[in-house]
Parts: C-alpha cells; sequence; structure tokens
C-alpha cells in the first residue's frame, strides 16, 4: 500500500513550494509569493486530513509492481502517488523527502516523521546551492598536486541538499588518566654540549559534562565525511516541523540510538582525555600511559541537520564533497597529479643531499 505524500504547494497558485534559506520561509517558483513554515503547516495539515486513501485496484496495481523487484530489494523499497501529477513513485523505505521525476514538485512522507520517528529538532539550511559551488572552487585553491585538468574540465555531476539524520547524546563523564611527562634543557660550553630530561608521572581526575554530542543516523552517510563537517550550532535549532524540508532530501534513520551509543562513548572518552590532558602543565612531552573513562546519565535526541553534498567522477574515480548547510564548512576527497608528487620528492630528496654535502665539507674545512 503507498503511503500518503504531501506536495507543498502554493495557496495563491498551486505552484510547488520551497524552502528558502535566505528568508527562512517558503518561497513559491511560480508566483513568488513567501509565507512562513507555520502558516504552511497550518494549511497543509487541514489538507492531509481530507486526505482520501487509493483506491483497492491502484493499491493492487502498485503493489504487483514493487513484486517486479527481487525479495531483498522489495523489503526496503515503498511505492508513492505524487499528489501534484499522480504519478507513481518508487523509492527505499528510509525516503522521507524528495523529489517527483516527472512534475518536478518536492514531496514529503509525513508517516516518517511520525510518533517515535519524529525529530525533536531541525536546523534550517542556511546556505543555497551556489554557496556550495563557491566553497568547492574555494577548496580547489591552494592544492598544489591537485591535475590542473581536474579544475578545468571537471563537472559536478549531482549537487544536493540533504537533511541527514543525527543522534544528539548528554553524557556525564568521571575519568582518571596517567601520564608519562618530560622536561628537557639543553645548553652548551666551550667544550661539549649538555641536554638534561627530567621524567615526571602526571595524575588528573574530574568529572566533564557533555551535551549534544552528535552522531548521525544514515548508513548511506560516510561518518569520517559527517564528522569532519562539524560542529553544528544548535542556538539555529528549531521545533521540527515537515515544511523546512520542501525543496530538499532527506531520510529518517537507519541506525538507531542504541546503534550510535559505541561511537558516541568514543567521541567522549577521547574528548576526556584531551580535555584532561590541557590541563597538565607546561612539559616538552605528555603521553598518556593509562586512561579509565565512566560513563554514565546517557540520553538521546533526533536531529536532522542541513548538509550540501557534491559528487562528480574524473577517469573513472568517484569524488565526493560536503558542506555544512549552516556554516559553510567544506570536505572531500580530490586526486593527485602523481608526476608532480613524484617531482617534489625527487627535488626535496636532492636538496637533502646537497644540504647533507655542504655541511660535511664545511666540518672537513674546519678541521
Amino acid at each position: 500500500m503507498p503511503e500518503q505524500l504531501t506536495n507543498y504547494q502554493c495557496p495563491n497558485c498551486n505552484g510547488p513550494l520551497r524552502f528558502d534559506p535566505v528568508s527562512s520561509k517558503l518561497k513559491c517558483d511560480s508566483c513568488g509569493s513567501t509565507f512562513t513554515v507555520d502558516e504552511i503547516d497550518k494549511v497543509f495539515f487541514e489538507k492531509n486530513q481530507e486526505a482520501i486513501s487509493v483506491d483497492a485496484e491502484k493499491k493492487q496495481q502498485e503493489n504487483a509492481e514493487l513484486l517486479q523487484w527481487n525479495e531483498e530489494e522489495a523489503k526496503n523499497m515503498r511505492a508513492y502517488n505524487c499528489p501534484s501529477c499522480g504519478a507513481q513513485l518508487i523509492s527505499d523505505a528510509n525516503t522521507a523527502a524528495t523529489r517527483c521525476p516527472y512534475c518536478g514538485n518536492p514531496t514529503v512522507v509525513p508517516a516518517q516523521f511520525e510518533g517515535s520517528l519524529k525529530p525533536d529538532y531541525v536546523i534550517p539550511f542556511k546556505l543555497i546551492k551556489e554557496d556550495a559551488v563557491k566553497e568547492l572552487k574555494n577548496f580547489y585553491k591552494g592544492k598544489p598536486f591537485l591535475p590542473k585538468a581536474f579544475t578545468e574540465s571537471n563537472h559536478i555531476e549531482e549537487i544536493k541538499g540533504v537533511y541527514v539524520p543525527f543522534w544528539l547524546f548528554d553524557a556525564d563523564a568521571d575519568g582518571e588518566v596517567r601520564y608519562n611527562a618530560t622536561k628537557v634543557r639543553m645548553w652548551s660550553d666551550s667544550e661539549y654540549d649538555y641536554t638534561e630530561t627530567k621524567y615526571y608521572r602526571l595524575y588528573r581526575k574530574g568529572h566533564v559534562r557533555f551535551e549534544n554530542i552528535p552522531v548521525d543516523g544514515s548508513s548511506k552517510m560516510p561518518d569520517d565525511m559527517m564528522e569532519s563537517i562539524e560542529p553544528y550550532d544548535l542556538k539555529d535549532a528549531v521545533d521540527f516541523q515537515t515544511a523546512y524540508l520542501a525543496g530538499f532530501l532527506a531520510d529518517k534513520y537507519d541506525v538507531d540510538a542504541d546503534s550510535s551509543i559505541e561511537r558516541a562513548n568514543t567521541r567522549v572518552k577521547k574528548s576526556t582525555e584531551d580535555a584532561f590532558m590541557t590541563n597538565c602543565g607546561k612539559y616538552d612531552t605528555v603521553t598518556c600511559e593509562d586512561s579509565a573513562v565512566q560513563i554514565q546519565n546517557g540520553t538521546a535526541k533526533y536531529a536532522l541537520y542541513p548538509v550540501w553534498i557534491l559528487n562528480t567522477k574524473w577517469k573513472g574515480e568517484n569524488y565526493s564533497f560536503a558542506m555544512n548547510g549552516q556554516t559553510g564548512k567544506f570536505v572531500g576527497n580530490l586526486p593527485e597529479n602523481k608526476s608532480l608528487v613524484y617531482l617534489y620528492y625527487v627535488v626535496i630528496t636532492l636538496l637533502g643531499s646537497v644540504l647533507a654535502y655542504i655541511v660535511i665539507l664545511i666540518m672537513s674545512w674546519g678541521k
């Protein structure tokens, strides 16, 4: 049975509405009208209350079409009907906001956000697609080993704004850490150079409170990439309303909070150790010998964070980039000109050899 979809359409002209990050309102592509999120949510709540289920014959047809997928694929697929043009849409089970490929209208699946699936917060997009393209060009700069042909002939094949599901963990950490530390003093006289090394054992113990530690709840998103575009500023977070998703893509979580606890605890442990490290005083070296961090009082909230995803392909390889849709922090992987990298190391090696030879000559002259 297909689930109910919502198209956010302009009350004035029925044109598609999209959330505009610049004005923080929903804007009509056709007549240019703008509406607040609260205004549109009220209109479409009433509209959805009057929605009528599709007839039995249509259900049977749609279910039959789903059966054309193999059994494993069918488990992860859902059938929808576009409210604007009536076309049938097939997407994976976690899709929560998408776009109709036939009429282009943004669509939202309200059922993906009901009950326990409803996010507590959403941080609306602050930056637009053009900002992502601009930051990509800036990202290319200052990369001496980046092939020139990549920047000149490369064209981004896909740019999409995605609301990524995140779990935000609160927790208390009690830690005890032992360190080995050294202080090194060097001096010289007319005959000798001296080095004195003193060794210390350090012990630190304390309590740290953590709030809103983010762990992405989507198996589709690379964890390292999502962590690299942090931090997000929760001062812009608002109570969740589906209208914020209009014009963007969104998935519900497919990695639940319980499955995300281990990653959250790892971040808590490392952050606790780092915090204690900064309180060790002035030493030349400090290394952790032993660490014990007890984590308790953990709770989790569910939020959607804005991310711009850019994808391209070059010489048969896929390259992906991500930009924080709130702050503009940009990360991604780039190809290297292997010839330039090789030349660089050859030059460095030669310069090192020449300098070593000069040093040997100077020392031999002094004898």
